[in-house]
């Protein structure tokens, strides 16, 4: 059969053939793309998620440092990021992934990431010496994509506060006897804190003033007494119940209910900041033994020393029992003399040994040592040239002399009314002023960075403050109180004009921060501390009533706000801290995929 066919019918196949054509290169465009869209998106995830893993290294290396405060001295020093640093590789009973360099180098597995997320980090602990601060830089990794960020870290301590206290009552070593209720035990060797359902009575507790006003953040372990008083930073307690403070005089009108200028306080802190037992292991930053611990030791001073600090940078020593200003042992049996902590033939005389002040250090002031086989130890019956064990003359109070005559320095004070008369101060306290005591005295203008801890007393027997505000830094510890000296003549008169200004991070271990006298000679103006203070117990520093301070001084503490980003070198921390990043940035990716470096 003959079929006829018209041209018509052969374009439309020709149609047929072009759309098909144009269909299948649609329908491959789109697999294309879809295919490439899916490689993008997957691009973008590992670039997204390389910088989670990232910072996940952050938050990994601050758990480490949480759970040991002594962690910054691990690192690798392969590292170029750590080459101005003095880290090591942690044992290898206990390694750390996360420390590999170059390309041979590990990588530790984010959890939960089904192995796909990887970190490294790299730490640089040159700045934690003078400042705190420990700048970490890592790495992320998610299949073929690398980031990089770089954080400062700082421990969260005492100075991240104002003024900090562990109890709100008064020590009771110097309060004398207590309730025996105000204690968690038989034994007394722990106070309860007021939540705790310490007695409101009998325990010696001390409160906030009318006239008291804090500049900055306050805490307390303690129940916050407040009578009418100011607060103008953040305010906290581990009390863990409302109210978070308590107004000690509310039916009162002349005494109103604190004012907290910051909406939500006072607040619960989430738990009780625990104090160090002792400043002990700042000693141990004056051996010389510790090569890795401590690559630049301090100087140690033994017996009663005398501080006084000049504009020039330089500090004036009088330290008559020392004999070796640096140890080579945790026994003391070996020690040494560098002429930078102060020639001992000077250090021991009535004039003291000048010397520029040691930058970025630690000066700790020990007890004279009972063990005879200590470098610094002198035998019961010996004392050094010139010096004197003296009574106070009240009730046999003792005391030190240094010299004779106009070269006479020491404690208690012999001060000269007239040519014709003396009055020898009377001190407060038995245990004040002990001949062979660790204790510290310190005063002037301070130009450095430096922390001067005692084994026993801090005194500040007068101004103490910083040339350069910006610049200067200093910490003060006592493993006992730090007194606030203010000496009163035998004749009941003050010695030192009114108004006094203390310039320092200021933390009492064990003890408290109290002004001597605080109780007597009327009132002496206004007490200015510009730092922090941090103690165990609360020091009272005046007494008064609804119309003001009837003795002793107003408070007058403002907060240092550089606290928050740096500390005074090797300032104690709580027993158990945490890292706070205190800066992050993101930097170009150091590492390869591979490992190696870009």
């Amino acid at each position: 059969m003959n079929v006829n066919r018209t041209e018509d019918q052969g374009a439309a196949m020709i149609m047929v053939v072009a759309v098909g054509a144009v269909v299948a290169m649609l329908m491959t465009l789109l697999v294309t793309v879809s295919v490439n869209g899916t490689k993008q998106a997957s691009t973008d995830a590992n670039w997204n998620a390389a910088l989670a893993a990232a910072y996940a290294g952050v938050d990994e290396y601050q758990s480490r440092l949480s759970a040991d405060t002594s962690y910054y001295r691990y690192g690798n020093p392969a590292s170029s990021f750590s080459s101005t640093s003095s880290v090591s590789l942690p044992p290898a009973t206990d390694p750390n992934l996360a420390f590999g360099v170059g390309a041979g180098g590990t990588w530790a597995t984010l959890a939960g990431s089904d192995d796909r997320a990887q970190f490294r980090y790299e730490v640089d602990n040159s700045k934690y010496p003078t400042t705190g601060r420990i700048r970490i830089r890592s790495t992320g990794k998610v299949g073929q994509a690398t980031r990089t960020v770089v954080a400062d870290l700082k421990q969260e301590g005492f100075i991240d506060f104002l003024y900090f206290t562990d109890y709100e009552v008064q020590d009771p070593a110097l309060a004398g006897s207590t309730n025996a209720n105000c204690f968690s035990d038989a034994a007394r060797t722990r106070l309860k804190y007021a939540w705790e359902s310490r007695p409101t009575s009998g325990c010696n507790d001390i409160s906030f003033g009318e006239s008291d006003e804090t500049k900055g953040p306050v805490h307390s372990n303690d129940t916050i007494r407040a009578c009418g008083s100011r607060f103008t930073g953040t305010v906290t307690t581990a009390k863990p119940t409302t109210p978070f403070y308590r107004n000690v005089n509310a039916s009162n009108v002349a005494c109103g209910a604190a004012v907290f200028t910051l909406s939500g306080y006072p607040a619960f802190s989430g738990g009780v900041i625990g104090m160090p037992a002792t400043n002990a292991q700042l000693k141990k930053e004056t051996r010389t033994d510790l090569l890795i611990e401590v690559p630049r030791p301090g100087c140690l001073y033994t017996g009663p020393t005398q501080f006084e600090f000049f504009d020039n940078g330089t500090v004036n020593i009088k330290s008559p029992f020392t004999k070796s200003t640096r140890i080579g042992n945790a026994a003391a049996t070996a020690g040494s003399t560098p002429p930078e902590c102060g020639i001992i033939s000077q250090l021991q005389s009535p004039a003291g040994a000048t010397i520029p002040v040691i930058d970025n250090n630690v000066l700790y002031v020990q007890n004279v040592p009972a063990v005879s086989g200590d470098v610094n130890h002198w035998p019961a019956a010996t004392n050094p040239a010139g010096f004197t064990c003296v009574s106070s003359g009240d009730s046999g109070k003792r005391g030190w002399s240094l010299g004779t005559g106009g070269s006479r320095s020491g404690y208690p004070a012999d001060v000269r009314i007239s040519a014709m008369t003396t009055h020898t101060e009377v001190a407060p306290s038995s245990t004040t002023y002990g001949c062979r005591a660790g204790d510290v005295f310190v005063k002037g203008r301070f130009n450095g960075a430096v922390t001067l801890a005692a084994e026993n007393f801090v005194f500040v027997v007068g101004d103490l403050t910083y040339v350069d505000n910006q610049d200067d830094i200093l910490g003060l510890i006592g493993n006992n109180a730090v007194w606030v000296w203010n000496p009163r003549r035998s004749n009941g008169d003050n010695i030192l004009p009114d108004d006094r200004t203390i310039e320092a991070a200021i933390l009492s271990v064990a003890h408290t921060f109290q002004v001597q006298n605080y109780d007597k000679g009327g009132r002496q103006g206004t007490l200015t501390v510009k730092g922090a203070i941090a103690q165990k117990y609360r020091g009272p520093v005046g007494t008064g009533n609804s119309a003001g301070i009837v003795t002793g001084y107003a408070k007058n503490y403002v907060y240092d706000t550089r606290f928050k980003l740096q500390a005074p070198p090797k300032f104690l921390s709580p027993v158990t801290t945490t890292y706070g990043v205190t800066s992050w940035i993101e930097s170009a990716a150091v590492w390869n995929p591979d490992g190696s470096a870009r």
